[in-house]
Order: structure tokens, then C-alpha cells, then sequence
């Protein structure tokens, strides 16, 4: 009953003047009569409800989602009204298009980035092969240094007569190791014929202790021998090998330096117009670059050389010594002057059983 009424009383029409001021109507005593109704039934029901509300506002605070804002002013329309969740998702939708934007820059930079680094190391292979046919057949001319090159061949040389030092050493220790274990197997059956031939129980004695001195000796031996390998291993394989990784350098760099030497000289000998003056410039700023490479890389195989050659020196006059000294103390039967030799050159003998790694050292 109540809708009904508020809906009469909502459809009525209230006119204005020109003055702001109501118009006189007629008096009606229903409306009168629901206005009445209405109160009372607010009066009731509007303090819980208000409570209610006002508790509901304080905990959750305002909705911001439905938050609108008015374009139009105070009465405008409401094609003026723009949510704000329209704003936040327009918001969402720019952040989210420029990260992808940014992130196809990055792509579409580090493509550029290959494709050109890919475009300098074809145009300087092709440099370089270039150069590298044209001196094999005597049409280029390439830069040479005496010295230097004199010192590089004398290197290689060198490693070539080390390299079979070190395999007749290591061929020798293979034969001498199987020769000791020839002795201490022969020994133990010595000893062991002994016990068993109470009348060559002397002959066997004497025997057994023979192989089984010549045995401890043989393993003392054994030991200069391998730190005599191990040396010689080092020095070829270590030291000389990264003085000819420098030198391998060395010579890729003074290839590339004659190819855009050469390169250079062509574009010199031909036309001066604004193109080909541009040409030149550039090919003067690559030269320039291979030339100040090419002289560094000169400059630490020299240093190098230098000191590969002190070290070798000094490497294989220590190696030497002990080698001569143990074998001579060796075959001399001299087990004290043999026992000094491992002293002065700090070599300590392994235990038996020692040469299989253990199980830390495997992992």
C-alpha cells in the first residue's frame, strides 16, 4: 500500500515560476494522508537502519569502484558520467602495450645487433682469405719480421725435440717399471724357496735379499724418473704451448693487418670522389685498428720468447742434474748417494698403493 502511494506522490508534477516560487494547487488529502504514513514507518525502521549503514560505511569505507566522475557540472546529463573502472582499465591496457613495445625494441635490437656483428665477421673473413691466397700464389706481399721469426722457428723447433725427450723418458719409465716388479715378483719367490729347500735354503736367501734391495732402489729411481717426466711435461705442454697459442695470435693479427693494409692501398690507388673519400676514411680507421693489435700482439710473443727461455734454462738444468745423478747413483749400487739425490731435489716417494686415486679425488 505504501509503494503504491509513493509511487502516486512521485508522479505528481511540482510547477515553478519565473520567480523560483511553487504554484498554488489544489489541497489533497491522500497525499497529505501517505506523507503521515511514510514518517511514521521512517521513524520506526530508520534508526537501526541508519546504524546499520553508517557501522557498514566506517568498516569498508567507499566503494571507489563505483566511484563516478560528473564532466558536466552540477545537473549535468549523463552522458557526461565517466566510471572510474573505464579509466583504470585504460590505464592497465597502456602499461601493459608499452611494456610489450619495449620488449620488441629489445628484440628487434639485439636482431640488429647479430645481423651486423655477423656482416663484420664475413666481410673480414673474406678480407683475410683473400690476403691469404694472394700470398700463397706470391701476388701479395705480407709483413715480415726477421727476428721475431727466426725466435718463433727456433721455438718450434725446440718443442718437437722435447716432445721425444719426453716420450723415450716416459718409455723408459714404463720398461724400468715393469723391470721392478719383474725383481720383487722374482724375490718373493726366492724367499719363498727358501723355506721350502732346507738344502739351497742360503743360495735362495742370499738371492731373495739381492732382488728385494735392487727393488727399493729400482722404486727410488723410479721416482726421479717421474719427477723428471712430470717437468718435462710441464714445460712442453704448458709453457711452450701458451707462448704458441700467443704466437698463433700473433700471426692471425699480422694476417689481418696486411689484408686491410692492402685493402687500403687499392682504394688509395683509385678514384677521389666524396663516396670513395668516405671509403677511405673508414678503411684508415680499420687499418689503424689492426695495426695497433698487430703491434701488441708482437710485442708479448717478444716478451714471451724472453721468458720462456729463462725458464727452460733454468727448468732443465735442475732436471738434468737429478736425472744423471740418480741413474748414476742407481747403477753404482750407491743406495745413500741415490736416497741424497731425492733429498736435495725435494722428491718424496709415494707409499705403495698410492698411484690409485682415492675416492674424493674421483668425484
Amino acid at each position: 500500500m505504501t509503494d503504491s502511494i509513493m509511487s502516486k506522490a512521485a508522479t505528481m508534477e511540482i510547477p515553478i515560476n519565473s520567480n523560483g516560487d511553487t504554484g498554488t494547487l489544489p489541497e489533497d488529502d491522500s497525499l497529505e494522508q501517505a506523507a503521515k504514513l511514510q514518517w511514521s514507518l521512517d521513524e520506526k525502521v530508520g534508526s537501526s537502519r541508519g546504524t546499520r549503514d553508517l557501522q557498514q560505511v566506517m568498516v569498508s569505507g567507499p566503494n571507489l569502484n563505483e566511484t563516478s566522475i560528473v564532466s558536466g557540472g552540477y545537473g549535468g546529463t549523463a552522458e557526461g558520467i565517466i566510471p572510474t573502472s573505464s579509466i583504470k582499465g585504460s590505464n592497465m591496457h597502456h602499461s601493459s602495450s608499452s611494456s610489450s613495445m619495449t620488449a620488441e625494441e629489445t628484440t628487434r635490437g639485439v636482431a640488429v645487433e647479430k645481423l651486423e656483428t655477423m656482416k663484420k665477421w664475413g666481410l673480414n673473413t673474406y678480407k683475410c682469405t683473400k690476403q691469404m691466397i694472394s700470398e700463397r700464389f706470391g701476388r701479395g706481399s705480407r709483413t715480415v719480421d726477421l727476428e721475431l721469426e727466426a725466435q718463433i722457428e727456433v721455438l718450434r723447433d725446440t718443442k718437437r725435440k722435447y716432445e721425444n725427450v719426453l716420450r723415450l723418458a716416459r718409455a723408459l719409465t714404463n720398461h724400468f717399471y715393469n723391470m721392478v716388479q719383474t725383481q720383487h715378483a722374482l724375490g718373493d719367490t726366492f724367499a719363498d724357496l727358501s723355506q721350502k729347500s732346507p738344502e739351497l735354503r742360503d743360495e735362495f736367501g742370499y738371492n731373495a735379499e739381492t732382488q728385494k734391495l735392487l727393488c727399493k732402489n729400482g722404486e727410488t729411481l723410479l721416482g726421479a724418473i717421474n719427477f723428471f717426466v712430470s717437468s718435462i711435461n710441464t714445460l712442453v705442454n704448458k709453457t711452450m704451448e701458451d707462448t704458441l697459442m700467443t704466437i698463433k695470435m700473433y700471426e692471425n693479427a699480422r694476417l689481418e693487418f696486411d689484408a686491410y693494409r692492402s685493402d687500403l692501398e687499392e682504394l688509395s690507388m683509385g678514384p677521389r670522389d666524396a663516396v670513395a673519400m668516405a671509403r677511405i676514411e673508414a678503411a684508415q680507421q680499420q687499418y689503424q685498428v689492426q695495426k695497433d693489435k698487430y703491434e701488441r700482439l708482437r710485442s708479448d710473443v717478444t716478451i714471451k720468447l724472453k721468458f720462456l727461455e729463462e725458464n727452460k734454462v733454468k727448468v732443465m738444468h735442475k732436471q738434468l742434474l737429478l736425472f744423471h745423478n740418480a741413474i748414476s747413483a742407481y747403477f753404482a749400487g750407491n743406495q745413500q748417494q741415490l736416497e741424497q739425490t731425492l733429498k736435495q731435489f725435494n722428491i718424496k716417494l709415494r707409499p705403495p698403493g698410492a698411484d690409485k686415486p682415492s675416492w674424493l679425488e674421483e668425484q
